[in-house]
């Protein structure tokens, strides 16, 4: 049952983690939930920017509160002083927290293991691994930064049912409808770049921004992929050169077919989003060119789907590296 129960409280943490998705780089986006004889006495999320950390935000929510209390969070508390705030497991201690239960460790080698040891020092019961799969995939980026050196990567693709990107005169307004779009807005909100390339720009000369009631601020920083800088965008000259982006842990890929291609055939992909609509284009111009398959053999088991949703009459399919 207290299985049960941790499992619960740490299902909220992660619902208020999921809150700074793609707005705390270089932080993680991180849940608390503080509670005391069954009641939630303190919660917090890490703010955009990355500060205040989530806990930090919990414990001032709570008071004197939080003693006697159990602390759930997403991430190991950290452990190491910073000029932006102090250290999450000093604060957990002086507030005279009672337990608290972890989704899992920092990988952050100024914490890794230091803030649960601190805490057990300080006499505070620590529990590791509650729901851990669920943390690992909220902070993604943050994970995928830390073991790549480069952001975690979605790439977008809205085709027909034969796998069209536009009409052979480049015509591809709209291809899915309103529902899709809206989603597609949703997700750029979600990241803290989004990318296109140069033919892209050219021939569509896209806004890239969130176009959703109350997310508007939320939208990203616009990069394109090109050897020729552009005075209005903040210019890459190739997809490698994400490693380089600074402040971006997640980056969202719109197209077009040509740097579709060139992540996936440079192996920079970690998610698809795969909008399909229901209608047939026939001659036209493929979502893909080459992406460096040696055969088909290669082209199985690199994908495993996580969701398949109706969106309209479109169909959104999500698929994660495997």
């Amino acid at each position: 049952m207290g299985h049960l129960i941790d499992r619960r409280w740490m299902g909220a943490a992660l619902a208020l983690a999921d809150r700074g998705t793609g707005r705390t780089a270089p932080n993680p986006n991180v849940g608390c939930v503080l509670v005391r004889d069954g009641r939630v006495v303190g919660r917090g999320w890490t703010q955009p920017g990355g500060r205040p950390h989530a806990e930090a935000m919990a414990l001032a929510e709570a008071g004197d509160n939080a003693r006697g209390a159990t602390a759930y969070v997403t991430l190991e508390p950290c452990a190491h002083l910073s000029p932006r705030g102090p250290a999450c497991t000093d604060l957990l201690i002086d507030a005279g927290i009672a337990r608290i239960v972890a989704a899992m460790g920092d990988p952050d080698p100024r914490t890794n293991g230091q803030g649960f040891d601190r805490a057990r020092a300080a006499g505070i019961a620590v529990t590791v691994g509650v729901c851990e799969a669920e943390a690992r995939a909220m902070i993604a980026g943050f994970l995928t930064r830390r073991a790549k050196g480069r952001p975690f990567v979605t790439l977008k693709l809205a085709t027909s049912l034969d796998g069209r990107i536009a009409r052979p005169d480049g015509t591809s307004r709209w291809i899915t409808g309103p529902q899709a779009r809206a989603h597609t807005h949703l997700e750029r909100s979600r990241h803290e770049a989004i990318l296109v390339g140069r033919g892209t720009l050219v021939a569509d000369a896209p806004r890239l921004d969130v176009r959703l009631p109350g997310l508007e601020a939320h939208s990203p920083r616009r990069i394109l992929l090109s050897r020729t800088p552009d005075k209005d965008w903040d210019t890459i000259p190739s997809p490698a050169a994400i490693s380089d982006l600074a402040g971006v842990d997640r980056l969202m890929v719109e197209g077009g077919a040509q740097t579709a291609s060139a992540f996936l055939a440079g192996d920079l992909v970690d998610r698809l989003l795969l909008y399909r609509a229901p209608i047939l284009i026939g001659e036209g111009r493929a979502a893909l060119g080459e992406i460096g398959l040696a055969s088909l053999t290669d082209a199985h088991g690199r994908w495993r789907l996580r969701d398949s949703r109706m969106l309209g009459s479109d169909r959104l399919e999500v698929y994660e590296r495997a």
